[in-house]
């Protein structure tokens, strides 16, 4: 049977802005069902990783400060730590042929490990440092464990995106800031990237069974913000002149993890993907650009990953 397509419309789910993980998983027994979770171990993904575990998931929490995750993560059972630094290609691999090496399959990959409005910073050969490690690195991860992935069976990829996709398209003549450097410019397209990278691995990937997601967590006080100043925060509006949140629209760091974690195992997903989300729900169509859902863009931003990461599986 093949698979259906997603529209791009609530699909009513019965969660909302104020869900947390937990609740998403109140009903859903993960029991020994693996996931790994990219720099779960901090904000968000601490909260994901703590949900997954508590409902029963073994969860691999993958990152660059193995030794402050496992001080996070203490405690926690079913849970393991391993070094991966999404910025170091060479990294990307050693991780994965150790995970490939294991023979286990993994129906649940996270991408949430990310960097917002940070200064200018290159890696690699000189890639811009959002762009390489939100997007460049997650597309090596999952083209390298795609064997994993595949063996799976009814595998979900979710990648961790935000509504800072509305500040700019894949900028193509100029991904890397060669030409003067944004900060927030540099962050909206890589998270526009995620949103492409999620469509376009959806429309390859379920032929093998597997779905990925793409979505916005929502604005929550995490150390995602490590990079910007209280006097930054303050003109935003997300902050005080103590450093405390004061913006009543933000989620909490449990609530923030919610959509991930409904992304990853909903059973009202069965048979979607491809789409964009929001609150624990599929999002409306004016909540995410066009341009991160078109399939031409999406096609091109994978060629371009496949060519500077050196891996594609869909390649065959």
């Amino acid at each position: 049977m093949a698979a259906k397509t997603t529209p791009q419309r609530k699909i009513n789910s019965g969660f909302g802005a104020r869900t947390s993980a937990s609740d998403v998983l109140r009903d859903i027994d993960l029991t020994d069902t693996l996931a790994l979770v990219t720099g779960g171990y901090s904000g968000i993904g601490l909260e994901t990783t703590r949900a997954l575990a508590g409902a029963g998931a073994r969860v691999i929490v993958a990152g660059r400060r193995p030794a402050e995750a496992r001080r996070a993560l203490a405690g926690l059972d079913r849970v393991e730590v391993a070094e991966l630094d999404l910025g170091d290609l060479a990294s990307v691999a050693r991780f994965a042929d150790d995970f490939l090496a294991s023979g286990r399959a993994l129906p649940i990959v996270i991408n949430n490990a990310g960097i917002m409005a940070a200064p200018l910073h290159r890696v690699g050969p000189g890639w811009e440092a959002q762009f390489a490690t939100n997007h460049l690195g997650h597309f090596a991860l999952v083209n390298r464990l795609w064997p994993a992935i595949a063996r799976a069976g009814g595998a979900r990829v979710v990648s961790v995106s935000s509504r800072g996709h509305h500040g700019s398209a894949i900028r193509w003549e100029d991904i890397h800031f060669e030409r003067g450097y944004d900060k927030w410019l540099a962050y909206s397209q890589a998270k526009t990237a995620n949103v492409l990278f999620a469509a376009r691995l959806d429309a390859w990937g379920r032929e093998f069974g597997v779905r990925a997601f793409s979505l916005h967590p929502g604005a929550i006080l995490t150390p995602l913000q490590r990079h910007l100043t209280r006097e930054e925060m303050m003109a935003a509006g997300w902050v005080d002149a103590e450093g405390n949140g004061a913006d009543p629209t933000f989620k909490t760091p449990e609530q923030g993890a919610a959509t991930q974690v409904w992304a990853a195992t909903s059973p009202a997903l069965a048979g979607l993907g491809g789409a964009y989300c929001e609150d624990c729900d599929i999002a409306e169509p004016e909540d995410v650009r066009e341009y991160a859902l078109d399939p031409e863009q999406a096609e091109r931003l994978w060629s371009l990953s496949a060519e500077l990461t050196g891996v594609d599986a869909a390649a065959g």
